[in-house]
């Protein structure tokens, strides 16, 4: 028989909020041992990169064909996916939500207020994302509206359109695998547009925009082109494949195959560890706002599910986003203090009879896939 968790209504919210403020007393400040874990994720990320970029290199030096040259090559790829996930998920996440503002003497690049901002963005975190974009989306709105409409990253609501068809389920899961290869430029550079236009509306109190707009001659448009997809196009299939000019056209090409590849690797790596976060048919949405800080901290717990976790490498795979629970209830904390909390949020969940979901990310994606074909839902609480 299944374990009987206590009743959403029944928890008392006022002393799981006092449990979970207690871990930061315990726990302390952030300090420089959690920044000095930050620059080792960090290395790592660049060195996976360089790696990559390596391995073209030699390929074109050597002048390598034939299944040498594909298994190399999709190789390279895989080792430049590890360092654009890991550039998103291990380095910028936590620093655009300011875990490390108040590591003292922490230099102006490695905080909130001065991570990707202007040119920096071409060497901090360029992505088909604007990073001031991603983190109103992501920061607030998502973070502070978890599972309520309002949360841009509401997958069964998202995902309306392709529950109502009327398609065989196998052409939906098609669908969905497909989607996943590029969507970062499909979803999250016009979804974060909007959210971010909408915040703009909503100040001069205009209707909001529901739609996103991809023709170039339109004001919405011209913004994804030029802020969003142009500038990470240009850079990362003209640029950076021309740099092996000087060993002929046919290096080029080949540069760019593998960045090409490394794309799509890195579009399903980091779909594989994002989006089932908080997408399954175990997973709480609601209705209305939270109403207290006890309840926001519930909602965290109950809306969201970590994955296996482990040693730092296994850690830096899942992007950290393994620590998913942890990062909710404290999302402007470093990843070294979701480490170090986990065993302490456990203890709180087992306090308060509640579910502490924790499972194998590649079980976690498929439940993933049947919510997004509308062959399950998510749990809702009626008037919550």
């Amino acid at each position: 028989m299944a374990h009987k968790y206590t009743d959403y209504k029944d928890i008392d919210q006022e002393q799981l909020q006092k449990d979970i403020d207690a871990i930061k007393g315990t726990l302390g400040p952030v300090t420089q041992e959690d920044f000095d874990h930050l620059l080792k994720l960090e290395r790592w990320g660049r060195s996976f990169t360089f790696s990559g970029f390596l391995i073209i290199l030699l390929l074109n030096i050597y002048e390598v064909t034939g299944l040498l040259f594909w298994a190399s090559a999709v190789l390279g790829a895989v080792l430049m996916a590890f360092g654009n996930v890991g550039r998103w998920a291990n380095v910028t996440h936590p620093i655009l939500h300011g875990a490390y503002d108040k590591v003292p003497n922490v230099p102006h690049r490695y905080t909130k207020a001065g991570f990707a901002k202007g040119w920096r963005r071409y060497i901090d975190w360029l992505d088909w994302i604007k990073p001031d974009a991603w983190a109103f989306e992501h920061n607030i709105m998502h973070h502070y509206h978890l599972g309520e409409d309002d949360d841009p990253d509401n997958v069964e609501k998202n995902l309306k359109w392709l529950h109502d068809s009327k398609i065989p389920n196998f052409f939906k899961y098609a669908i969905v695998y497909a989607f996943s290869t590029g969507w970062k430029l499909l979803y999250y550079a016009p979804n974060t547009l909007r959210i971010l236009e909408n915040k703009d509306l909503r100040k001069k109190k205009l209707p909001e925009t529901r739609d996103y707009e991809l023709n170039p001659f339109t004001k919405n448009g011209k913004s994804l082109w030029l802020e969003y997809v142009l500038p990470y196009g240009i850079v990362q299939f003209v640029i950076l494949p021309f740099l092996f000019y000087p060993l002929g056209m046919d290096a080029v090409f080949n540069a760019f195959i593998i960045i090409l590849l490394a794309e799509v690797f890195a579009n399903m790596h980091s779909f594989l560890v994002i989006v089932p976060n908080h997408s399954a048919e175990d997973i709480y949405q609601f209705s209305t706002p939270h109403k207290t800080q006890g309840e926001y901290y519930l909602r965290q717990i109950m809306g969201s599910v970590n994955y296996n976790t482990g040693s730092d490498f296994i850690d830096f795979l899942h992007g950290f986003l393994n620590y998913q629970i942890e990062h909710h209830i404290f999302p402007d904390r470093s990843h070294f203090f979701y480490q170090q909390s986990q065993p302490i949020i456990k203890d709180i969940c087992k306090k308060h009879n509640l579910e502490y979901r924790q499972e194998s990310v590649f079980k976690r994606i498929l439940m993933t896939f049947d919510l997004m074909i509308g062959k399950t839902k998510v749990l809702r609480i009626d008037g919550i």
